[in-house]
């Protein structure tokens, strides 16, 4: 079956940074384009990047342009984020996603930008 399983998030001070990443097992991971969303606390889920398939093509919201990267290793069949110049409305935890038939979701990792 489908799993997503996030790491890398943690504390960190304004101005730091952190590396995601997600693994994927249960479909043939080259085939599919990914996602990254976060949720903030009371507030709705919302979509931070998304990559191609083989990688070529990303896409991010406004907010994260300039700051956060999105990647992949089809071989270690793995998604990353790297955030830099984190701030703290970026604090939410972030989830991978993946559309097989129906979205699959990970459990998600949590990101706090604190001072």
């Amino acid at each position: 079956q489908v799993q997503l399983v996030e790491s890398g998030g943690g504390l960190v001070q304004p101005g730091g940074s952190l590396r995601l990443s997600c693994a994927a097992s249960g479909f043939t991971f080259s085939n599919f384009g990914m996602s990254w969303y976060r949720q903030a606390p009371g507030k709705e889920r919302e979509l931070v990047a998304s990559i191609s398939s083989a990688g070529r093509t990303t896409n991010y919201v406004d907010s994260v342009k300039g700051r956060f990267t999105i990647s992949r290793d089809n071989v270690k069949r793995t998604v990353y984020l790297q955030m830099n110049s984190l701030k703290p409305e970026d604090t939410a935890v972030y989830y991978c996603k993946v559309y097989y038939g129906m979205d699959y979701w990970g459990k998600g990792t949590l990101v706090t930008v604190s001072s």
